[in-house]
């Protein structure tokens, strides 16, 4: 694994993860990059309503993707439902995004679509291992998080985002949020929206005190959500 940022490094249930400030996690023991809402095409599903967008969130996030895998070399990829902004998104990409996501699901061991309320039957064409969740090891991988406590869920759907001020300045960015018990991810798609990550649908998956773990250009902050931020470190690059 070789990275040019620094990194921060939590547990979740026991298990050591990393937190890329591009807004995905890897779990080094088992070489697992998980990404969350990826939300392919959705430029092009507002397009199809009348509202127009830069038609280029797709290859912005294949580009993302891309140096991410390369980054750390994973032999398994989970992608955490809502990969697809639609049923017929995948339709939509063309040639050469075919092409390169090809490419990432034949290049990795493992590929596994997790499905989505946006995507609940992404289509089999893209090859790799579809399902509602995986278990593996102290972890468990799903779109929602679940209504009561789940220890080691790891869990898309909300796109939590966290502001802070300073100097009388706001600032709001994507974050994960964990109590070191389950881990809601960030939306890595160029167009997800966000809720705040202190609204209670967020604040009610934590019994007690939790972090949100804001993205930046190069690191990852931690920050408290409720409480007194969960356990975590920044270690230096390497």
């Amino acid at each position: 694994m070789s990275t040019d940022v620094d990194e921060m490094t939590a547990d979740v249930n026991g298990e050591h993860l990393v937190l890329d400030c591009a807004g995905a996690a890897f779990w080094p023991a088992e070489r697992t990059l998980v990404f969350s809402d990826i939300h392919f095409e959705k430029g092009s599903s507002f397009a199809r309503r009348g509202t127009f967008l830069p038609p280029y969130d797709t290859r912005s996030t294949l580009k993302r993707m891309a140096e991410l895998i390369a980054r750390y070399a994973p032999a398994r990829v989970i992608a955490l439902g809502d990969s697809f902004h639609d049923r017929e998104a995948a339709d939509r990409l063309d040639a050469e995004e075919r092409a390169t996501l090809a490419a990432f699901v034949t290049g990795v061991r493992d590929w596994v679509w997790i499905e989505g309320n946006h995507d609940p039957q992404p289509p089999a064409w893209l090859g790799g291992t579809i399902t509602a969740e995986i278990a593996i090891g102290g972890l468990v991988f799903r779109h929602e998080p679940s209504d009561a406590p789940q220890p080691g869920e790891i869990a898309g759907h909300l796109h939590p985002c966290a502001t802070v001020t300073m100097r009388g300045k706001s600032l709001r960015r994507r974050c994960f949020a964990s109590d070191g018990t389950r881990l809601v991810m960030p939306a890595f798609g160029a167009y997800a929206g966000g809720l705040d990550v202190a609204d209670d649908a967020i604040a009610g998956l934590f019994a007690g005190a939790y972090a949100a773990y804001m993205l930046g250009g190069r690191r990852v902050y931690a920050v408290a959500a409720r409480g007194r931020p969960a356990i975590a470190k920044r270690i230096a690059a390497s």
